[in-house]
């Protein structure tokens, strides 16, 4: 699977090393905000950016944040601040530096040029994650396939290198080519790429079309779906386990599970209902994983219910529901019918609990760790599954008559 760190070795694979000597890769955050206070690496963005570098084996050394407008389009930051991001580089001992934004080429150059240092974006970060979590088949050709999106339109930025691999003389020095070899070699780097998203977009249609033949026959024999959805490290994957009596991964890093796993439940009183744990979302989720993963999160699509759970405990709680609820616009699962479930509750603060709970009055408070409220969860499950839908099971509004 290609990398998306593109040159050289991949920082987080040098920690995971079995080396006890070997000394941890360390990172600069870069950020930007507005004058006003607003902008990208502003609502926590920046310690979201550190939760994902420690997740792909990165410690952080330091950060640094500019308040500009808009990011230079040549070094991201603008030149004088780059200058002392090399100096801070440079003191702090720093391996590598990770803006929280999505980098150009040329901003990607000005800022390895200006420090002497690998530079990746919020985005590659992302993607690397995503490719060491992933552990089935479908789950690896949809992440490769997110990965190579993103580096096709990159491979521009190393043109001009490859161009002083040949120059423009045929054979021998008579006439002048069209195309040096360095042009060439990109040219052909892109032809196997789109080759290879060809043979992936076809590998996860293959998967997606036996997982509609699974829905299908669920719909057919009237079996309720439940998919689980909500920020990552919401606790979700803990929630599945508590009410299915599942063995899904349960760890505290960022997307733990990538792969969706599917449990039958049958409650005490008879009633039998599908859940399906899926991948956790992020703010900014990089738009090439929303597209590879389509197919998987059509699982909510389609689903009779959308169980959103909620980290309760987190300061930026409002802001992951409202994440979660734009992602799931975007995939057209807004008409679902959403189970807002407030986890984490015995580690939330009262006060913030008790502000969630008066902006989100029809949700259920739990722990899935201490098993807090999960009678509750029951059954608000049960009366909602129960209870006719004015939904299709395409997982979209019915139309009513004289709608627009």
């Amino acid at each position: 699977m290609p990398g998306t760190w593109l040159t050289g070795e991949h920082p987080g694979a040098r920690t995971r090393a079995d080396d006890p000597g070997l000394r941890q890769w360390r990172a600069v955050l870069l950020g930007l905000t507005g004058p006003d206070g607003s902008g990208s690496s502003g609502g926590g963005s920046l310690d979201e950016l550190e939760s994902l570098a420690a997740t792909d084996g990165i410690g952080v050394a330091d950060r640094m944040v500019q308040v500009r407008d808009r990011p230079d389009p040549a070094t991201y930051f603008g030149s004088g601040k780059v200058r002392e991001l090399a100096e801070l580089v440079e003191t702090r001992h720093a391996d590598v530096v990770i803006a929280d934004g999505e980098l150009t080429p040329a901003q990607v150059r000005g800022l390895e040029d200006g420090t002497g240092v690998r530079v990746v974006d919020r985005t590659g970060l992302i993607l690397d994650i995503f490719a060491e979590h992933a552990r089935s088949s479908e789950g690896k050709a949809q992440v490769e396939l997110a990965q190579l999106a993103y580096e096709l339109p990159r491979l521009r930025g190393h043109g001009r290198e490859m161009s002083r691999i040949g120059g423009g003389r045929m054979a021998g020095g008579a006439g002048v080519g069209v195309r040096g070899r360095g042009e060439m070699r990109l040219e052909i780097q892109r032809r196997h790429l789109r080759r290879r998203m060809r043979t992936l977009r076809e590998q996860v249609r293959r998967t997606a079309r036996r997982r509609e033949v699974t829905r299908r026959r669920r719909t057919r024999d009237r079996v309720p779906s439940v998919a689980i959805t909500g920020y990552t490290n919401a606790g979700k994957s803990a929630l599945l386990n508590r009410l299915a009596g599942a063995d899904a991964e349960v760890a505290d890093v960022l997307f733990a599970t990538l792969d969706p796993l599917v449990r039958q439940v049958r409650t005490p009183d008879g009633l039998t209902y599908t859940l399906t744990d899926t991948v956790g979302f992020v703010r900014r989720l990089p738009h090439q994983l929303v597209d590879a993963f389509r197919s998987t999160l059509e699982e909510v699509t389609q689903a009779d219910l959308a169980l959103h759970v909620v980290d309760a405990s987190s300061p930026q709680a409002t802001e992951h529901i409202a994440t979660v609820r734009g992602v799931l616009r975007d995939i057209g699962a807004q008409g679902v019918p959403e189970l807002l479930v407030l986890n984490k509750a015995d580690r939330a603060e009262p006060e913030h609990m008790a502000v969630l709970r008066r902006d989100h009055p029809g949700a259920v408070v739990v722990s899935a760790r201490t098993g807090e409220g999960l009678d509750d969860l029951r059954g608000a499950l049960r009366d909602r599954l129960e209870a006719p839908s004015p939904y299709p099971r395409t997982g979209r509004p019915a139309e009513t008559e004289g709608s627009s």
